[in-house]
C-alpha cells in the first residue's frame, strides 16, 4: 500500500539514537521511585542502587523486552462495531482532548470549571461524530474528591460512549485496581477484559528518565491485567531534555524503552504503546509548544524509532490550541499539525482542546471533527500494483485522447478520489469564527438527539457502589 508519510531520520541516523538508548540506559539508568518495581527489575537483569533508587537496564533486557512485545494491538470498545486494530496502515486513529479543567457552556458561552455532568455531555457528543474514533478522559471533574477523580473519569466516560475510552488520569496502585474493577463491570469481568480491553491507559514518565512511584506501580497493575499502556515520554527540549533534536529524540526513546522493560518484566506479552507528547518548551512560557515548527519533526522521528522496533506508537497530538471556538492559528501552525498526524503514528489526541489542552469546548469538537474528515484523506492506501498502474487502459485509449469516456475511470474514481464537503471546507478559512453559531447549533442537535445505549442498571449500581466504598477509603486515611 501507497500511504503519505513524513520522514525525518536516515537509517544510519536511527542506528546512532538507539545505540545511544541502549547506552545511556546502561550507563545512566533510569530513577525508579518504587522499591517493588525496583526490585522486579533487579530479578531481570537491571543493575539496581536501591539508595539512589537508580536502575540501569542493559542492553539484553531491553532487547528481551522488545522480543516479547506484541506487534499488533486491538483497541476494543463497548460496541465491538467500533474496535480498530494498531499498527494502522493509513491514517491514524483519532480522539478527543484529555484533562480540560474548563468548558465553556453550549447555552451561554459563559466559561466554568469542569464537572463530571460535562464530561458526560462532552462525551456523548464525541460517541455522535464518526469522525472521533475513540475517546481519552476528556475533562478533569471539579466537583469530586481530587484523589478520585481518575475513576469518575473513567466511569462516567464508559457510561456516555460505545467507544473504546483511553484513560488520561493514573494515581497509584490502589487506583488502578479500582480502574480495572471498572473496566471488568463494564466488559463483563476480569477475563473479559483481558480479552477485549475496553479502556486503556496513558503512563507518563518524568522527564528526563524518572518513573514515580504511584505512576509506575499503576502502570505494572494494569499491564498484568492485559490494558494497554501508552508510555507517553512527555520530553520538553531545552528544559526536561536537550536542546537539540537529536538530544530529545535520544530521551524520548530512553523513557520509552525503559517503560517496554517495566511492562513485559511485569506481565510478559501485555500490550503496549511507544508513545511521545514531546516538543520544544516555549522559552517565553515554558509550556509545552504544540506549534513550534520542530514539533512534527519530532514527532516524526519518535515514530520512526516505534517502527523500528515493531512497536505501535502514538506520537502526534492533533487539535488547534485555540483560546476561543473556531481556527485563529496562523497557517503555517495549521501546516505544522498536519505534518505531525503524517508522521507514521497510529493514534493521535486533541480534538476539541483549547487553550493548550486546559480547556475544552463542544463547538470545536464539532470543527475539529470535520477538519479531520479532510486531513486524513491525505492518509489514504493506495494500491500500487499492475491493476492499477492500468497499463492495457492506456493502450486502449490512445495517444492523445481522453481517459473520461473510459469505463475504467466510471468504474475507479468514486474509489480513487476525494471529494470534499464544500460547505464543511469553508469552516477552514483561517482566522475566521464564522463557522461558531452553526458549530454550536450541530452540537445542540446531536446532543438532543444521539442516545449512548445505557449500561445495565446493575452494572451501574455496582459501579457506583465500587467508588463510594473507595471515596471512604480515602477518606479514611
Amino acid at each position: 500500500m501507497a500511504v503519505l508519510r513524513t520522514k525525518f531520520l536516515e537509517r544510519d541516523e536511527e542506528d546512532l539514537i538507539h545505540e545511544q538508548s541502549l547506552k545511556g540506559l546502561a550507563d545512566i539508568g533510569v530513577m525508579i521511585h518504587s522499591p517493588s518495581v525496583l526490585e522486579m527489575l533487579q530479578e531481570a537483569g537491571a543493575d539496581v542502587d536501591r539508595r539512589k533508587e537508580i536502575a540501569r537496564i542493559p542492553e539484553g533486557v531491553v532487547d528481551e523486552a522488545i522480543r516479547k512485545a506484541p506487534r499488533r494491538i486491538r483497541y476494543h470498545a463497548r460496541d465491538p462495531k467500533h474496535d480498530f486494530e494498531i499498527p494502522t496502515e493509513s491514517f491514524p486513529f483519532a480522539a478527543t482532548n484529555g484533562l480540560a479543567m474548563h468548558i465553556a457552556d453550549l447555552e451561554t458561552g459563559k466559561d466554568h470549571p469542569s464537572t463530571r455532568e460535562d464530561l458526560a455531555t462532552f462525551s456523548r457528543l464525541a460517541d455522535a461524530l464518526d469522525q472521533v474514533d475513540y475517546l481519552w478522559t476528556s475533562i478533569t471533574p471539579s466537583d469530586v474528591p481530587k484523589a478520585a477523580h481518575g475513576v469518575h473519569e473513567l466511569w462516567v466516560t464508559l457510561q456516555n460512549t460505545v467507544k473504546h475510552v483511553e484513560e488520561v488520569t493514573i494515581q497509584d496502585a490502589v487506583d488502578a485496581r479500582m480502574q480495572i474493577a471498572l473496566g471488568a463491570l463494564v466488559a463483563g469481568g476480569l477475563e473479559e477484559l483481558r480479552m477485549r480491553p475496553i479502556f486503556s491507559v496513558i503512563a507518563c514518565p518524568i522527564a528526563p528518565l524518572t518513573f514515580e512511584k504511584g505512576a509506575v506501580e499503576a502502570q505494572v497493575e494494569f499491564a498484568k491485567a492485559g490494558v494497554p499502556v501508552l508510555s507517553m515520554s512527555v520530553s520538553l527540549g531545552g528544559m526536561t531534555s536537550p536542546v537539540t533534536l537529536a538530544g530529545t529524540l535520544t530521551n524520548i526513546n530512553m523513557e520509552n524503552l525503559a517503560s517496554l522493560v517495566i511492562d513485559q518484566v511485569a506481565a510478559p506479552g501485555s500490550p503496549h504503546v511507544y508513545s511521545s507528547d514531546s516538543t520544544p518548551v516555549n522559552m517565553q512560557t515554558g509550556y509545552v509548544d504544540y506549534t513550534a515548527v520542530e514539533t512534527p519533526l519530532i514527532s516524526a522521528g519518535a515514530a520512526q524509532m516505534a517502527r523500528r522496533y515493531g512497536l505501535p506508537c502514538m506520537t502526534s497530538g492533533w487539535g488547534s490550541s485555540v483560546t476561543v471556538p473556531g481556527l485563529e492559528a496562523p497557517f503555517s501552525e495549521l501546516a505544522g499539525i498536519a505534518l505531525s498526524v503524517m508522521s507514521g503514528t497510529d493514534l493521535t489526541a486533541g480534538m476539541g482542546g483549547t487553550d493548550v489542552a486546559k480547556g475544552c469546548s463542544y463547538e470545536q469538537l464539532v470543527i475539529d471533527a470535520y477538519m479531520w474528515e479532510n486531513l486524513r484523506a491525505f492518509m489514504r492506501d493506495f494500491t500500487i500494483s499492475e491493476e492499477t498502474i492500468a497499463l492495457e487502459v492506456t493502450r486502449s485509449v490512445g495517444h492523445g485522447n481522453t481517459f473520461l469516456r473510459h469505463a475504467h475511470t466510471t468504474r475507479n474514481f468514486r474509489k480513487e478520489l476525494f471529494f470534499r464537503d464544500p460547505k464543511k471546507l469553508r469552516w477552514e478559512a483561517t482566522l475566521s469564527d464564522r463557522m461558531v453559531p452553526e458549530a454550536r447549533e450541530i452540537a445542540k442537535r446531536l446532543l438532543e438527539e444521539h442516545e449512548v445505549p445505557p449500561l445495565d442498571r446493575d452494572v451501574r449500581r455496582q459501579g457506583n457502589a465500587l467508588i463510594r466504598e473507595y471515596e471512604s477509603r480515602l477518606v479514611a486515611s
